[in-house]
């Protein structure tokens, strides 16, 4: 295209892709499903894709972000509802705000995110923690992304930063670096960059970026409870935080049990993201629903009214993944890989380079860490005292970088806290962004002393 080299042309056209995509939801009007589509099969046809294989693109990266979003979103969301008219939600916000006080409840949620996000998918956290912030800030009378943000920014990091998330982890097999000495250095630059990104950032952007949630979600997951006979904390916190015992669990197990332990495959089981959420919600209809004296039917009632509000947010999600999954299979993120490793930089900063660029352009973190490590795995070695375990945070820092319109989670954030694009771009991008930039500048600060 206009006599532009194979990497460049692919470059141009990602950047044509997402500049029409934000033209046709801001100025056009359309709706965010309906533009995903179109775009996507534009990006094919000007990527030179055969037609079969643009629809196929599409169906695969949708399906793809669904299969594991889409349950997650529904468990969740039921979970959150039963959490809410049973008055969980509003016990433990209570308790946060008595606790920490009202001008500094924002840092616990950061502090209970940060501990959430170890074993928990970005996701998952973000469907189990949600009612919390809206509840919170009702509570409270700050702003919601003055709650939201530490909440964000702790889960991001946790995903992109810290195994057993699958980017850190894939890089760690990649890049041949030791899981536990990766895990330490990754709490030791994950915990500052949270809180610049998340307390900091948050206080600052809630000052000029007004948010007001959907007042479907918020009389979902948000409103006065219904339950007279509420659940005490303790009751709460166990009913909520099983996910996260049981996904905990089965790292605990992974790394101290072999490879085909009956136990250890046990628990690969239970401790899936899905099956653990299943669980969790499955012994909520009891604690949330039927001892507090709701009848079966009133918890069924609870359980199909949950499901309503979220329908186009799965939509949306799923397309945003679809449109993803056409920039990976163009080839984009490969061919701006090639491109960054010709520069002559410090290996750290070439991972988080490398992987930066694919994650702008695929809006996959998972899919710019792997790439991103693959690329340059075989040049860092050549480099002596580079220390492996930083080129695993340098790589998930970079595969964080600027969230934008070809990313599922953009989506999520943007849906749930009822955001137009332009203020999703100053909270949700931006934070993203911090958290990149603040953490490879903590990475490289470390790479002095060890």
């Amino acid at each position: 295209m206009f006599g532009l080299g194979p990497e460049a042309s692919l470059l141009l056209n990602a950047l044509i892709a997402v500049v029409v995509l934000i033209l046709a939801i801001t100025r056009l009007r359309l709706h965010p499903f309906i533009a995903l589509i179109i775009v996507s099969g534009l990006l094919g046809l000007i990527s030179g894709m055969p037609l079969a294989k643009i629809v196929q693109s599409f169906q695969e990266g949708f399906g793809g972000v669904l299969g594991f979003v889409g349950i997650v979103l529904g468990l969740g969301t039921m979970l959150g509802k039963l959490m809410a008219e049973s008055g969980g939600a509003d016990r433990i916000a209570q308790t946060l705000i008595g606790t920490f006080g009202k001008s500094k409840v924002h840092w616990a949620m950061m502090l209970g995110a940060f501990l959430v996000g170890i074993p928990l998918f970005f996701e998952i956290g973000f469907v189990l923690l949600i009612p919390l912030v809206f509840i919170v800030a009702r509570r409270s009378g700050m702003p919601v992304f003055k709650i939201g943000m530490p909440m964000l920014a702790s889960l991001s990091v946790m995903h992109g930063l810290v195994p057993p998330h699958p980017g850190p982890l894939l890089a760690i097999g990649i890049f041949n670096a030791d899981i536990g000495t990766t895990i330490l250095y990754g709490f030791v630059v994950g915990l500052p960059t949270v809180i610049l990104a998340g307390p900091v950032y948050g206080s600052f952007i809630s000052k000029y970026v007004s948010i007001t949630p959907s007042p479907a979600l918020m009389e979902q997951l948000a409103h006065e409870p219904e339950a007279k006979n509420q659940p005490g904390f303790v009751v709460t916190l166990v009913t909520v935080l099983l996910p996260v015992a049981l996904m905990l669990l089965k790292t605990i197990v992974d790394i101290a049990l072999p490879e085909g332990n009956p136990v250890r495959n046990l628990m690969e089981f239970i401790g899936h993201p899905i099956v653990a959420l299943l669980a969790a919600l499955l012994l909520a209809l009891y604690t949330f629903g039927i001892a507090r004296g709701f009848t079966r039917q009133q918890v069924l009632k609870f359980v199909d009214q949950s499901l309503a509000p979220t329908a186009a947010i799965v939509l949306i999600i799923g397309a945003g993944g679809g449109f993803k999954q056409m920039l990976v299979n163009s080839g984009v993120g490969t061919a701006i890989g090639q491109m960054a490793v010709h520069a002559d930089i410090n290996p750290l900063l070439l991972a988080w380079l490398v992987a930066g660029v694919i994650r702008i352009a695929t809006g996959s973190a998972t899919v710019a860490t792997i790439t991103g490590a693959g690329i340059v795995a075989p040049l860092a070695v050549m480099v002596p005292g580079t220390s492996r375990e930083l080129l695993v945070l340098a790589t998930g820092a970079g595969s964080l970088i600027f969230s934008h319109v070809n990313d599922a989670g953009f989506w999520l954030v943007k849906e749930y806290f009822n955001m137009t694009i332009g203020q999703t771009f100053k909270t949700w991008s931006a934070m993203e962004t911090i958290i990149s930039v603040a953490a490879i500048v903590f990475i490289m600060a470390l790479s002095r002393v060890v």
